[in-house]
């Protein structure tokens, strides 16, 4: 007994004594219940063991405080980024509208007329149409005949050309658009107006074919035959930047109910084909969420975009007219959802914890003279693989055909200024956004919901710079190992040369790609820099989110 005293360890030894005598006691008092209670049974299989790893890897993500924690989370997999789909706006395949459709979830519906919650501001629209009419015909004759504008050379003449008067004309609108409704309605005096900005968003859709080279890799492995054909999360990535983005503080009313998201009549085509088959880019990158500002912006709601369609002059004629019509609605669906996707980022959500509630933008695609209308509404952005099938929320989208604003210009003036397009835009404008009544970020933390909001310098400092360079796609100061083509010949397909020295990593079985991005060496401390006295801590502290 003496001996045990005296251990170094008797302190440890005794305070678990306590703990494990604490333990017992409160198990005897519950050692009997009314009812059995057993432990789950949890089944065993690789299958509901990686499901279970992922949804612990979601919750962590849900319960993250702030937004760019939150998206330094969904990056953590990849240190060098995603092999995503990119979805673009100045580019739209042939037949593209099953595939957008269904990586969009969003059940597209043509219409002549806007939905039923416009109708509130038609008698003011008109009013304002009849004030601002000449205005209107004076701007587009002086942007088309008043100035010789040069044109770049680095995309084809045609569609730069009507890129250029595009954007031209919709700057001069919005100007005169929102000088006129600034006194009727308090949103647009409040409005901010974003030229050119970043819209970018990231998501993952599942229930996609297995590429060649997952396919042959599961292949190799006897555990694998029951799941080679097991479909695969695709990531996706869309770029845009469109001529004029408008956002104010609240967000817009709800299209329709967020109830009727579930409506069976809602029809979403199921698209399982690889992208490249459809004709869109695979290109490695960081997932990105931005809708056009960063994080802590008082304005973070979107009332209205405006695109381009200078692509158009490009496409193939062969592809038809209806073709056409479909890629302007591919092109409205990719815009909407991307800029929405990014707003509900920002709010908290992600791709693998979904919306509470629905939001609503418009977006309009001209070239100056041809005006389509659409309005929608994003209700669910939850697409991988445990939810593709599983979850009965889908997006809607409200779209029309091109209608000419004006014939033709001559001699200085505009013949034939249709009254009925320039008011369906003004009813755009008076879109009143209104407060919800519900949390608007019930997975963001109550006191810090941006990095801003971290009280501690370094923390922030460091999440701040670790989230700006995520956000830029800068690529790594040591690049990825390249595989040569003759090492894929002679090594990989045809193991010819086994003799040789194992250089690459993926001879030693490491797939490079699957480093994580915390996987790396924090920046050395030097000595002379160490805290006072001594300090055997020699490299920085790094704050990456536990995910």
């Amino acid at each position: 007994m003496h001996l045990l005293r005296v251990h170094r360890t008797f302190p440890k030894l005794k305070s678990l004594i306590r703990s494990q005598s604490t333990q017992t006691a409160a198990l005897n008092q519950d050692e009997y219940t009314e009812t059995p209670e057993y432990p789950p049974i949890l089944d065993l299989s690789l299958q509901a063991r990686k499901l279970r790893e992922r949804q612990a890897v979601h919750q962590k993500i849900q319960k993250i405080n702030t937004v760019e924690e939150k998206q330094i989370g969904l990056n953590m997999p990849r240190y060098y980024g995603f092999k995503c789909v990119m979805f673009t706006d100045d580019r739209v395949p042939y037949n593209a509208m099953p595939m957008v459709q269904c990586y969009t979830r969003t059940h597209f519906k043509p219409t002549e007329k806007l939905p039923d919650i416009y109708n509130e501001t038609e008698q003011l629209a008109d009013q304002a149409v009849k004030e601002i009419k000449s205005q209107i015909e004076d701007a587009i004759a002086l942007e088309l005949e008043a100035f010789d504008y040069k044109y770049m050379t680095d995309i084809p003449e045609e569609a730069q050309r009507e890129n250029a008067i595009a954007k031209r004309i919709v700057k001069q609108i919005n100007r005169i658009v929102s000088n006129n409704l600034a006194d009727k309605v308090s949103h647009v005096l409040s409005a901010q107006v974003d030229y050119d900005p970043r819209h970018e968003a990231f998501w993952f859709v599942g229930g996609t074919d297995v590429p060649r080279n997952v396919y042959q890799w599961r292949k190799k492995y006897p555990f694998l035959k029951d799941r080679i054909d097991e479909p695969v999360d695709r990531p996706v990535q869309y770029k845009g930047s469109p001529i004029i983005a408008v956002r104010s503080h609240l967000p817009l009313k709800p299209i329709l109910p967020y109830s009727e998201a579930e409506n069976p009549e809602f029809k979403v085509p199921k698209f399982t084909y690889q992208p490249e088959m459809v004709g869109y880019k695979i290109e490695h990158r960081h997932g990105t969420n931005i809708p056009g500002f960063w994080p802590g912006d008082h304005d973070e709601f979107g009332l209205l975009s405006v695109q381009g369609r200078g692509y158009m002059l490009v496409r193939n004629k062969s592809f038809g007219a209806q073709d056409e019509l479909e890629a302007l609605h591919c092109q409205a669906m990719k815009s909407s959802f991307g800029w929405l996707c990014a707003q509900a980022n920002y709010q908290g959500f992600t791709t693998y914890n979904d919306l509470t509630y629905p939001l609503a933008t418009q977006t309009v695609i001209t070239n100056g003279q041809e005006w389509s209308f659409y309005a929608y509404q994003l209700n669910t952005i939850t697409m991988h693989n445990e939810q593709m099938d599983e979850n009965p929320k889908h997006n809607i989208c409200f779209g029309t055909k091109p209608q000419q604003l004006y014939e033709t210009v001559e001699n200085g003036k505009v013949k034939g200024l249709n009254e009925n397009v320039l008011k369906t835009l003004v009813q755009f404008y008076l879109n009143t956004p209104e407060e919800r009544e519900h949390d608007m970020k019930p997975y963001l933390g109550k006191e810090e919901q941006v990095v801003a909001d971290i009280e501690d310098d370094k923390k922030r400092c460091w999440l701040e710079d670790r989230y700006k360079h995520i956000m830029a796609n800068r690529p790594r100061h040591l690049l990825p190992p390249e595989t040569f083509l003759w090492e894929k010949i002679y090594k990989i397909q045809h193991n010819t040369r086994f003799f040789e020295k194992k250089r690459q990593p993926w001879e030693y079985g490491i797939n490079p790609y699957k480093r994580r991005l915390d996987e790396h060496l924090p920046p050395y401390i030097p000595k002379v820099v160490r805290p006072y006295p001594r300090s055997k801590k020699k490299f920085e502290t790094t704050y990456y989110p536990d995910v």
